[in-house]
């Protein structure tokens, strides 16, 4: 709603007032001194007074009125329109390490038809490494939260629009936390029911929140969409592939790791097709990854470029699936495609789990397939449908 009114009335101004920017704030305009129109004969200076207080009166309920409904615009909670998802941009610390906080940006879904007098189930959604909020992750979130969720869907600390640095660093400890610092922020929000809280993870995002849900007994319902165990990964390379060379990569992170402590840069790397020199070798997963994040597709202008190459140490020692089967008795659904080069991850998972675990496959769908593509996030979201609205 847009509220413009002149005055017009002889006013000596002393400053010209500053114009708001329409685009940034919608609801409210005061026209600059040159818009003033001046149309009355010049007044006694008792008068003049009395006008200016008149004049004052006016404006500063009108601005009141104005700041309300600027309130009511931008806080969902407490908008009217039944008829559709509403996003608010939210933020929230990751405390592992007390002398570095760092704050993480996310985006918050309320339900069609919110109602702040009522308590909502949750679902924390955790994008891919290298991705962020505003593309798969916020692509589910917003679907979830048209089955009636609230869902959060947030940008990994030092990625994004999070804070942190240095910018890229992908540490699985700090990655797990942020799954954990979510559940805090869902836990506490006033239209949350804490008790219906759930967790979906989509790619290394998954196997993050798998890790975190093993021992975070406030995630009630844990699935995942095309999981991958990022060290694993990063060790064994997409099937094993790259082993042979985990040795020397590690000798070139221990020489690196002794440059930064010696001052000079951290070293920024680039995502690896994994084919080497022969594109025909790259695995189907890697030419998707680069479809998808290196075209309109999907790509966003805070998405990852590369990683800090010091954090594939951090990455060998990680594995995501520990200790899934300290989720039961709460339930795990693994959603895969049924081509993806990842699948077996989801494999490995379902075999480690304890009931009640589902493996769901999408037929004829790859690991990337499931980011985005209609046909397989339809039925992908139909069975979150099934597995959250029976857990939480």
């Amino acid at each position: 709603m847009l509220f413009k009114f002149t005055l017009l009335l002889i006013i000596p101004l002393k400053e010209s007032p500053q114009p708001v920017d329409l685009v940034d704030n919608p609801v409210f305009y005061i026209p600059n001194r040159s818009q003033i129109v001046k149309t009355f004969a010049p007044v006694k200076p008792n008068d003049m007074q009395k006008m200016k207080l008149i004049v004052l009166t006016m404006i500063i309920s009108l601005l009141g009125y104005a700041s309300s409904i600027s309130a009511q615009a931008t806080n969902p909670k407490i908008m009217n329109n039944k008829n559709e998802v509403r996003m608010e941009k939210v933020s929230f610390p990751n405390t592992i390490f007390p002398k570095s906080n760092v704050t993480i940006a996310g985006d918050l879904f309320y339900p069609v038809g919110f109602d702040t007098s009522k308590k909502y189930p949750a679902v924390i959604v955790g994008h891919p490494a290298g991705g962020v909020k505003e593309q798969t992750a916020g692509l589910y979130a917003r679907k979830l939260a048209e089955l009636g969720y609230i869902t959060l869907a947030f940008d990994a600390s030092y990625q994004g629009e999070s804070g942190g640095e240095p910018r890229f660093l992908e540490d699985p400890a700090i990655r797990v936390e942020d799954f954990r610092a979510a559940t805090d922020y869902l836990s506490i929000h006033s239209s949350v029911d804490p008790n219906r809280i759930g967790v979906l993870g989509i790619c290394a995002g998954g196997g993050y929140a798998i890790n975190a849900a093993q021992t975070e007994h406030r995630l009630k319902a844990v699935a995942t969409i095309s999981m991958v165990d990022l060290g694993q990964l990063r060790r064994e390379g997409l099937g094993g592939m790259l082993t042979p060379q985990l040795q020397q990569q590690m000798d070139e992170v221990a020489v690196q790791r002794t440059k930064e402590a010696k001052g000079e840069p951290v070293k920024i790397v680039s995502f690896s097709s994994g084919g080497g020199s022969d594109p025909s070798k790259t695995p189907t997963m890697y030419r998707e990854i680069a479809d998808y994040y290196g075209t309109p597709r999907g790509y966003h202008p805070n998405e990852a470029t590369g990683y800090v190459f010091t954090s594939l140490s951090k990455l060998f020692n990680f594995t995501a699936l520990d200790h899934v089967e300290l989720i039961s008795p709460r339930p795990l659904l693994l959603i895969a495609g049924s081509i993806a080069d990842s699948h077996y991850f989801s494999d490995e998972a379902y075999a480690r789990a304890k009931e009640p675990k589902e493996l769901y496959d999408i037929p004829g769908a790859t690991h990337v397939d499931m980011y985005d593509k209609p046909q397989d996030v339809e039925p992908a979201v139909k069975k979150l449908k099934e597995f959250f609205g029976k857990y939480l």
